[in-house]
């Protein structure tokens, strides 16, 4: 990471067998890598095995490990999927899994679904308010018909790097004018 920059976190929000969010997750972190005003990594929540919020122990390393991962980053962009009309309950889990660690940053919502995950990045907005995170105006939202082949392999229309660029753009605008209250 450069010294200085930004880094920012692209979530992928499922962890379901047959979860398309890797695949978008790439799509954006192949635009992000190609800009020049912050670092950008996937973080995948499947990755940490979160026990249900307020079940074990407390000393699992997993929880531990994703308070660290979500405390270094200044930004997020999440990948959600919306499922009954809201997002997964294992981003629901993680998001819970952290407190402090999520507290005045900035961050940005990329949903699909058959309605373009609108629901679930509504749900989103409402519990990200909670974790004192700003979310960002601009929302890229794909549908699962006309974005993803046979509703599996992501193929997004280049019409969609306009609201891409947008999104990242005021995420790191955010995160940077949010990161003097981190610092204090």
């Amino acid at each position: 990471m450069n010294e200085g920059k930004l880094l920012i976190g692209i979530i992928l929000g499922s962890t379901r067998q047959g979860r398309l969010s890797p695949q978008v997750g790439e799509w954006v972190k192949g635009i992000a890598d190609k800009r020049a005003d912050a670092e950008y990594e996937i973080v995948d929540i499947r990755e940490y095995q979160l026990p249900f919020y307020g079940e074990g122990s407390g000393d699992e390393p997993g929880p531990k490990a994703w308070q660290q991962a979500i405390d270094r980053l200044d930004g997020y962009v999440f990948i959600v999927q919306e499922y009954n009309h809201s997002i997964t309950g294992a981003l629901k889990n993680a998001l819970d899994s952290a407190y402090k660690e999520w507290n005045n940053k900035a961050a940005g919502i990329i949903s699909y679904g058959s309605a373009g995950g609108a629901r679930a990045a509504e749900h989103l907005r409402g519990i990200l308010g909670e974790l004192s995170v700003a979310d960002v105006r601009a929302n890229p939202t794909f549908s699962l018909f006309t974005d993803f082949e046979q509703y599996k392999t992501f193929k997004p229309s280049d019409a969609q790097l306009k609201n891409m660029n947008a999104m990242l753009d005021q995420v790191v605008a955010w995160s940077g004018a949010l990161k003097s209250l981190r610092n204090r």
